[in-house]
């Protein structure tokens, strides 16, 4: 029973790590570029939720719209600043480019909300007839118990992989943004505003973000300017280990770097646990370069 707790923890944390994976992999498949920066628009939307449930009062239901539009807007504002200038530019300028912009985030962060971590109240839970806090269900006669946020982060990841898949599958606009993906100047010659375009991936996944902001101060109650640093980063390890541009391969990656931190936590050591995710992405990657769930494109030349 041990185990299922376990492998359920890890189901939940990995499906944080999956929905700001999706906002990793959505922005590399069409514009090409690692928004490291994605993991501070987290933090961001965890403060504005707070804010809003905090400080206005507002329901969590009202306050999770607030932050993604906050977030979209964010990550609109930082595409067209720090990200459209560079379009042409060689990968490492981007890449510095988006460690400056991640810095930046950081420190306005702490100068605007403080460096004290804050308490975030969990939205996912409700009161017992006698007045204590129920968060989640008992099963198997109480010796398994889930708890609200793990199921709420668990079905929204699903529905978020599965929208995104329909949206990019079926929609217009989701064409546009594959058909950019494989060409953004013959795409522009078939009459799609490859910028437009580019502009609402960033707003998709600094949305995203806010969602995985609200469920991950939920579950760990603490935010900081830090916040979204090492989510950010575990993220990008399982864009990367399910197939860096690959919606099915960002979900299927995030469950699984979840899963395994989880079980190493508990059975191997906690200080090694990273380690041990790192280890396995070495191990996938020396045997299937282009992830999990990726393809390998050769460069034309």
């Amino acid at each position: 029973m041990e185990f299922l707790s376990y492998l359920i923890s890890g189901i939940s944390l990995g499906s944080v790590y999956a929905i700001i994976a999706l906002g990793y992999t959505m922005v590399y498949g069409i514009a090409k570029m690692l928004n490291f920066a994605h993991g501070d628009v987290i933090m961001i939307g965890g403060y504005v939720s707070y804010y809003a449930m905090n400080a206005f009062g507002l329901p969590w239901y009202v306050a999770l719209p607030v932050s993604m539009v906050v977030c979209g807007v964010l990550g609109i504002v930082i595409e067209k600043l720090a990200y459209k200038p560079l379009r042409n530019a060689p990968s490492l300028a981007v890449l510095i480019t988006a460690i400056g912009v991640s810095y930046f985030l950081q420190n306005v962060a702490l100068l605007v909300f403080g460096a004290d971590p804050k308490t975030y109240s969990n939205p996912f839970q409700s009161l017992n007839a006698d007045g204590t806090i129920n968060q989640g269900i008992s099963l198997f006669g109480g010796s398994l118990s889930i708890t609200y946020v793990s199921l709420v982060t668990i079905a929204s990841c699903v529905i978020i992989m599965l929208a995104l898949t329909f949206f990019t599958q079926k929609t217009k606009m989701g064409k546009a943004m594959r058909a950019c993906s494989e060409d953004k100047g013959a795409a522009q010659l078939m009459g799609i505003n490859v910028n437009r375009t580019i502009s609402l991936t960033f707003a998709i996944g600094s949305c995203l973000a806010a969602v995985a902001g609200v469920l991950l101060c939920s579950s760990y109650t603490l935010i900081q300017p830090t916040t979204g640093s090492m989510p950010g980063i575990r993220a990008f390890t399982a864009a990367v280990f399910g197939g860096i541009g690959s919606i099915p391969g960002a979900f299927l990656g995030g469950l699984l770097i979840g899963i395994i931190e989880s079980l190493a936590k508990a059975y191997v050591s906690t200080q090694l646990s990273n380690s041990i995710v790192f280890a396995v992405l070495i191990v996938v990657l020396l045997v299937r370069p282009a992830g999990l769930l990726g393809k390998y494109v050769p460069e034309k030349v």
